[in-house]
């Protein structure tokens, strides 16, 4: 019941993300797909077999790819998000925290590979 649960939530948050711009899709359905392979194999398979998002999620696990374009929009909003709470009244070890935690993010995103060996985009 908590991976099906884990895995609706995803799905929901990915669906949410579908409509709006400030929210990612693909990052919450390699959750809900993940969940679903541990305790729901009929929604892990509906997802892989989505003719937009599967080839991205399959692409994650087996060779961890992100492609260019949400690792632009993703590291784009992180940078935003740094910029917001730098002028923000948070405590000093909150910005640092959390905008390190950010760029962290963002040097680990640019090393994922754009695309599977032997394919181009």
């Amino acid at each position: 019941m908590l991976w099906r649960s884990i895995a609706v939530m995803a799905v929901v948050l990915g669906l949410i993300g579908a409509v709006l711009p400030i929210m990612p899709t693909v990052p919450f359905l390699l959750v809900a797909a993940w969940a679903g392979g541990k305790g729901w194999p009929v929604i892990e398979q509906k997802l892989l077999a989505h003719p937009k998002y599967g080839p991205q999620i399959l692409e994650w696990r087996r060779y961890g790819v992100v492609r260019r374009k949400p690792k632009v929009i993703a590291i784009v909003m992180m940078s935003g998000s740094a910029i917001m709470l730098s002028f923000s009244i948070a405590p000093l070890w909150v910005k640092f925290t959390v905008i390190g935690i950010m760029a962290t993010v963002a040097v680990w995103l640019m090393t994922r590979p754009e695309h599977a060996p032997g394919k181009s985009e």
